[in-house]
């Protein structure tokens, strides 16, 4: 078998089964307002997303720790090879449509006949009513500072200018509050093995979509991907990341049409320049009853106490971390 054959793995489409893990009941894919609980959310109890690694601590003392598993998942669209992700594994539907959508190859209205899967050859297929053919788009791409790689292609911000936000949406600083400590109290990757990243679609003061990968772009990617096969709408949604606000993170945001972004990290420049540019609502350093707004401030509403305490170490490998990087590569095809 070939990574161009029909995979077989697992297949959805119209008329295939769904499996068990990525099943939604029908309700779960409305505007979702008496939601209490995720939808999704991490499940640190799955021994294929981490695995147990002995070695010595700063005493010499034997210590055994789990780490987070790292595979490659090559991407095709068609009979056309797209990308190799580095990915922790979980989700990989939902990894590959999101990263179409958000690349502008995967359109809205567009209808997938199948998602196949093979886990032997770490590949994944995706096939689509519509033909398509990105040779020309796959010559010129942007490699951003995402952790674990993340990749943009040329004509991105053709459809970044065309998005309008909805100029409706607030956030509520009690809303903000709430969300912060149901997000960092949900077991996760994250409390159990560290070395990776979440993002976390919500609802006024209430999250929905919990996804983790090792790299931010990835779970963002993810999320998208998830709301497009469950047809969950934008509309009163909120995106909550624990990485930095990048300019990757803040275009990915735009393009799913959602009007606030939030997180418990730090800014780069060009992030807080391309948000003021497409009037997204920019909310970083969101520990405890504190946060900077560097754009879209009209949607913030006051409600609570903002009074001292309550707040959450820095945690320095996140702002200042290897890949801290704001700026881009470019790379020719």
């Amino acid at each position: 078998m070939t990574r161009g054959d029909t995979l077989g793995m697992w297949k959805r489409g119209a008329g295939t089964l769904y499996p068990s893990m990525f099943l939604v009941l029908e309700s779960a894919t409305r505007h979702i307002l008496p939601m209490n609980k995720f939808i999704v959310q991490p499940d640190p109890g799955d021994l294929r997303l981490t695995r147990p690694v002995t070695g010595k601590d700063h005493e010499g003392r034997e210590v055994n720790i789990d780490v987070v598993m790292e595979r490659p998942l090559t991407l095709f669209l068609n009979g056309q090879e797209i990308v190799t992700m580095m990915t922790v594994g979980d989700y990989p539907d939902c990894l590959a449509i999101g990263y179409l959508l958000n690349q502008n190859m995967l359109h809205g209205d567009d209808v997938v006949t199948g998602i196949d899967l093979d886990e032997d050859l770490d590949v994944v297929v995706v096939r689509t009513e519509r033909e398509t053919d990105f040779e020309d788009k796959m010559k010129k791409k942007t490699l951003t500072s995402g952790c674990a790689q993340g990749t943009v292609f040329g004509d991105l911000m053709e459809k970044f200018d065309s998005v309008r936000l909805s100029g409706d949406a607030v956030m509520k600083t009690s809303w903000l509050l709430a969300l912060s400590k149901k997000i960092n109290a949900v077991p996760s990757l994250y409390l159990k093995a560290g070395a990776i990243h979440g993002c976390v679609l919500c609802e006024e003061d209430r999250p929905l979509i919990y996804m983790e990968d090792v790299g931010r772009h990835n779970a963002i990617d993810k999320i998208a991907g998830y709301m497009f096969l469950n047809k969950i709408p934008a509309q009163g949604k909120t995106f909550y990341t624990t990485g930095r606000l990048t300019s990757e993170m803040v275009i990915k945001t735009v393009q799913m049409g959602i009007p606030i972004l939030i997180s418990r990290s730090g800014f780069t420049a060009w992030g807080v320049d391309l948000a003021r540019r497409a009037g997204l609502t920019l909310v970083g350093r969101a520990r405890g009853k504190r946060f900077i707004v560097l754009a879209g401030e009209e949607r913030m509403v006051y409600d609570a106490n903002s009074g001292g305490g309550d707040v959450e170490k820095k945690d320095d490998t996140e702002e200042n971390g290897n890949d801290s990087a704001s700026c881009l590569v470019e790379a020719g095809g």
